[in-house]
C-alpha cells in the first residue's frame, strides 16, 4: 500500500476523496422518502467509515459487493459528530489487481514469538493429562498454522488474522498473573480452557482473505465445534495416557467451551458452574472489551472531539480524552 494514499484514520470533514478502500459490508437500504441508498463499510489497515450513496437502484450497484476492493470517490461529512464519506462513484477493483493483505488489519505483534510462548505456557501445566492433552494439540501443525492465522472474531474484537492467538495469549497471561488471587480455581483447567475456548473458531470463520463465515460455522457455530475438536484430540490423549482419560475433567473442560459466553442471551448454552469456568467468562470478556474500546477510540476518524460517535454494539460513545486547547468534557474550551 502506498505511503501517498489517503488512509481512513486521515479523512477530515470536507476532504475529497478519491482512493481504493476495502468494502467490508454492503446493505441497500430504503430512507424515509421510500428512496434506495447504498451503504458501504469501507476501511483499510488504519480504521473503518461508512459511506452512502444515495439515489440508487438494484440494477446499478449489483456489480459492488463485499468482500472486494474498489475505488471509492466521494467527498467526507461530519454527520451526528460521526464521519461519513457521500459516495459520488464507486468503481470494482479487477479481481487480482490487490490483495485483501493490503486493506485489512493484523496482529501486531509477532505471531510466531506469542505462538512460541503459549505453547510453553501450555506445556508448563503439572497436571499430566492436561499436558498430555496440550500436546495432542501443539503437535497438529495443521491445526495450529489455521490457529495462528485465525481472527478472533469478524467485527468485535481482535477482528484480523493472528487475532485469535493474540487474545488467547493475552487471557492465559492475565490468568497466569491472577493465579495466586482467583482462590479455588484450578490453574491448569484454566490455562487449557482459555486455550480450547475459541478454538471452533479456527473452522467457524474464514480468514484466507476477508473475514466471515464458514458454511459448517453459520450451521454449527464455534462452541460446538470447539466440543467437537477437544473430543477428537482427547482420544489421542487417552491413547498417549494408557488408555482413558479423567472423565471429571473432559466434563470441565467442555463446559468451560459451552459456557464461556456467560449467559443464555449471549449464546451459552450452559452458565458457568465452576470457579474455572467463571474466572473464563470474566477474563474472555475482560481482554474483549478492553481491546475492542482501545479499538474504537484509535480509530476513530472523527479529529476535534473528545468522544467517539455512540456505537449501538456497545450501547454508548467512548471518551477519547482531551487534547491541549481541545474540547472539554462540557463542550467548551480548556481553559
Amino acid at each position: 500500500m502506498s505511503t501517498s494514499r489517503v488512509a481512513v484514520q486521515d479523512l477530515s470533514d470536507g476532504l475529497a476523496v478519491d482512493e481504493i478502500y476495502w468494502i467490508v459490508e454492503r446493505q441497500v437500504r430504503v430512507n424515509r422518502n421510500a428512496a434506495l441508498y447504498l451503504q458501504l463499510e469501507l476501511r483499510d489497515k488504519t480504521g473503518s467509515i461508512t459511506g452512502r450513496m444515495w439515489n440508487v437502484t438494484e440494477e446499478g450497484v449489483a456489480g459492488i459487493k463485499a468482500g472486494e476492493a474498489a475505488r471509492i470517490k466521494g467527498k467526507v461529512q461530519l454527520f451526528q459528530g460521526a464521519l461519513q464519506l457521500i459516495l459520488t462513484q464507486v468503481t470494482p477493483v479487477p479481481p487480482g489487481t490487490v490483495a485483501a493483505s493490503e486493506f485489512l488489519p493484523k496482529a501486531t505483534k509477532d505471531t510466531a514469538a506469542m505462538f512460541v510462548r503459549l505453547a510453553e505456557l501450555l506445556r508448563g501445566q503439572s497436571d499430566p493429562a492436561l499436558k498430555t492433552l496440550a500436546e495432542c494439540f501443539l503437535a497438529d501443525q495443521q491445526l495450529m498454522e489455521a490457529f495462528c492465522r485465525a481472527p478472533a472474531g469478524v467485527r468485535a474484537h481482535h477482528a484480523y488474522q493472528g487475532g485469535l492467538l493474540e487474545h488467547v495469549l493475552n487471557m492465559t497471561e492475565i490468568a497466569d498473573r491472577c493465579r495466586d488471587l482467583l482462590v479455588g480455581v484450578s490453574p491448569d483447567l484454566l490455562r487449557m480452557g482459555i486455550f480450547l475456548h475459541d478454538l471452533g473458531k479456527v473452522r467457524e470463520l474464514t480468514y484466507d482473505g476477508a473475514l466471515g463465515y464458514s458454511d459448517e460455522g453459520q450451521l454449527l457455530g464455534h462452541l460446538a465445534l470447539g466440543v467437537e475438536m477437544l473430543s477428537e484430540k482427547l482420544a489421542l490423549a487417552a491413547r498417549q495416557l494408557g488408555g482413558t482419560f479423567p472423565r471429571e475433567t473432559e466434563w470441565r473442560l467442555k463446559h468451560m467451551i459451552l459456557s464461556h459466553h456467560g449467559t443464555y442471551e449471549f449464546g451459552s448454552p450452559k452458565l458457568p458452574m465452576t470457579p474455572e469456568a467463571i474466572a473464563l467468562h470474566c477474563i474472555d470478556n475482560l481482554d474483549a472489551k478492553v481491546h475492542e474500546f482501545h479499538r474504537e477510540i484509535t480509530e476513530d476518524p472523527g479529529q476535534g472531539s473528545g468522544f467517539t460517535p455512540y456505537h449501538a454494539r456497545l450501547d454508548r460513545k467512548l471518551f477519547k480524552g482531551l487534547k491541549e486547547g481541545g474540547p472539554t468534557a462540557g463542550g467548551g474550551t480548556a481553559g
